[in-house]
């Protein structure tokens, strides 16, 4: 694309900002991480809730197989932790989507249904020692009765915890028996949109429940909103035109290259190999 013909002109700030006009200074109001942690966790039979017309088909089968899990939301709740000034308990409630392929004999066509999972974590963290409210023209009051001094007050000031959660790794998928009294379901209050999701309510299991093992990783983190200062060295106005796209799909075609490597797939070996090793050896004789 070309050039558009209004540009901004960038200054160079120097190494140390000792000049006030080749470096400014601008104070901004940002998200600063205070902590953060990773985690690799393997949730092994994690039980399965279904509806009722896909439970029967778990009650009646003989042999289940995962074929995928899928993130559909998360609950994240944030409280301090008592005699440990600045820290806080992380609780993260995750729901998970599982389908899986149930058997009722092995000459049977399988059935594939997906259920629900849910899996509760907490971790604690170092969020700074927060001693004010904030007020935003964006946010409602709301009030607290618990506060008998002040019956009506501002939420105090707690840092913001958010987690991030790669696509999870389905590993295995299995049928267990249910005690006498039947598989207990999830305590926890279900969201709006997971209910929306299967359609229906979740049905107790009586005899047999599904299982599953998932793989995660996670990243869990506290921040707060607060005033730094940094260099300052132009706006961001844009340096490019934007191009209306073409009806035309020769057009579009003809900018795609050419696919060698599907053609001609690349040795497992980097290029600085001294010798190449074929795929395979038959070991014909002439």
């Amino acid at each position: 694309m070309s050039d558009v013909p209004f540009h901004s002109q960038q200054t160079s700030c120097p190494d140390d900002c000792s000049s006030d006009t080749a470096c400014d200074s601008v104070c901004i109001n940002a998200s600063r991480i205070y902590d953060s942690c990773g985690a690799k966790d393997c949730l092994a039979d994690l039980p399965v809730f279904f509806s009722e017309e896909n439970q029967e088909r778990v009650e009646n089968a003989c042999s289940a197989k995962i074929i995928s899990a899928n993130v559909l939301t998360s609950t994240i709740d944030v409280e301090p932790v008592a005699f440990h000034r600045g820290f806080y308990a992380v609780d993260m409630v995750f729901y998970f989507a599982v389908t899986v392929e149930v058997n009722s004999s092995s000459c049977s066509i399988p059935s594939t249904i997906t259920g629900i999972s849910v899996y509760g974590k907490r971790v604690v963290l170092y969020g700074g020692d927060g001693r004010v409210k904030t007020f935003s023209s964006d946010e409602e009051v709301s009030c607290d009765t618990s506060d008998t001094d002040c019956p009506c007050r501002y939420p105090s000031s707690l840092p913001k915890a958010s987690v991030q959660i790669s696509s999870p790794m389905a590993l295995s998928a299995k049928l267990r028996p249910c005690p006498k009294c039947g598989c207990s379901l999830p305590c926890e209050c279900i969201p709006d949109c997971v209910e929306d999701f299967i359609g229906c309510p979740i049905h107790r299991a009586s005899r047999q429940s599904v299982v599953a093992t998932i793989g995660i990783f996670t990243i869990t983190q506290l921040e707060r909103n607060v005033q730094i200062m940094i260099p300052s060295y132009d706006f961001c106005v844009p340096r490019k035109e934007c191009k209306s796209s073409t009806d035309d799909p020769c057009e579009v075609f003809s900018k795609i290259e050419f696919p060698t490597d599907s053609f001609f797939p690349p040795h497992s070996c980097s290029d600085n190999c001294d010798t190449v090793v074929p795929p395979f050896n038959c070991n014909c004789s002439n």
